[in-house]
C-alpha cells in the first residue's frame, strides 16, 4: 500500500475539444479533501466539472464524485485508479473544459480514467505507514510527564478533552503502539487509562 508525498497537476491532450486537468494531493482527513476540492473549484471556476475521489485510512472512506457528469462516468473510473494502483491518503480532482461536443459516458469514463492515470505517472508513490490511536485519560498531575513520553516516542496528540481527567487523542504508527502504551504506563506509574484503537486496514 502507497501514499504520495507531494500535490501535482497534470493535463492530457485534449478529448473532442474537452480539457482534462487531474490534480493530485496527499490528504490525511476528508476535511483535507475538500479543501483540495475547493481550492481546485475556486482557482479553476469557469470550468464545467470538478469530479473527485479520494481514499482516507483513518476512519477508511472512499469517495468519489461525479459533479454533474453522468453517474458513474467520472468520479468511479478516478476512483479506480487509485484502488488499482493500492493508493491511500489520497485526493484527485480531474477538472473538466467542456469543448462543444458530447463524449458519451463511454467516452468519459475513458477520459477522466485517462487524466487520472497520466496524472499518478507522473508521481513517484512512497510506502504509506498504518497508523493507529490511543485515548490517554490521566489526571492533571501527570500531563508534563505523559506529553514528554509521548514525544520521546514520536506520537502526535491530535486533540485535548479537559473534564475530570484530562483525555488525549494521540496518533501514532500502529506498529508502536505497544511501546507508547507502555511509555505512558511507566510515565503515570499505571495510573492512565488507555484506550487503543489499531486502526482499519482500507479494503
Amino acid at each position: 500500500m502507497h501514499t504520495v508525498a507531494r500535490r501535482l497537476r497534470h493535463q492530457i491532450d485534449p478529448v473532442k475539444g474537452s480539457r482534462f486537468i487531474a490534480t493530485l494531493a496527499p490528504v490525511s482527513s476528508e476535511a483535507e479533501a475538500k479543501a483540495l476540492v475547493g481550492d481546485v473549484a475556486a482557482e479553476m471556476s469557469d470550468a464545467s466539472h470538478h469530479c473527485t475521489a479520494w481514499r482516507i485510512a483513518r476512519p477508511v472512506i472512499d469517495r468519489c464524485s461525479d459533479d454533474g457528469e453522468p453517474s458513474g462516468s467520472a468520479g468511479r473510473p478516478i476512483l479506480a485508479q487509485l484502488v488499482g494502483r493500492d493508493l491511500i491518503d489520497v485526493a484527485v480532482v480531474v477538472t473538466r473544459y467542456f469543448g462543444g461536443v458530447r463524449l458519451g459516458v463511454g467516452g468519459l469514463v475513458r477520459a477522466y480514467g485517462s487524466a487520472t492515470a497520466a496524472a499518478l505517472d507522473e508521481i513517484e508513490p512512497v510506502a504509506y505507514t498504518p497508523m493507529g490511536s490511543l485515548d490517554v485519560a490521566l489526571d492533571y498531575s501527570d500531563v508534563d510527564r505523559v506529553l514528554r513520553a509521548l514525544a520521546a516516542a514520536d506520537a502526535t496528540v491530535e486533540g485535548t478533552d479537559y473534564g475530570a481527567l484530562v483525555t488525549f487523542k494521540v496518533a501514532a504508527p500502529a506498529a508502536r503502539l505497544d511501546v507508547i502504551v507502555a511509555a505512558v504506563a511507566d510515565a503515570t506509574a499505571g495510573r492512565a487509562v488507555i484506550t487503543i484503537d489499531p486502526g482499519q486496514p482500507p479494503g
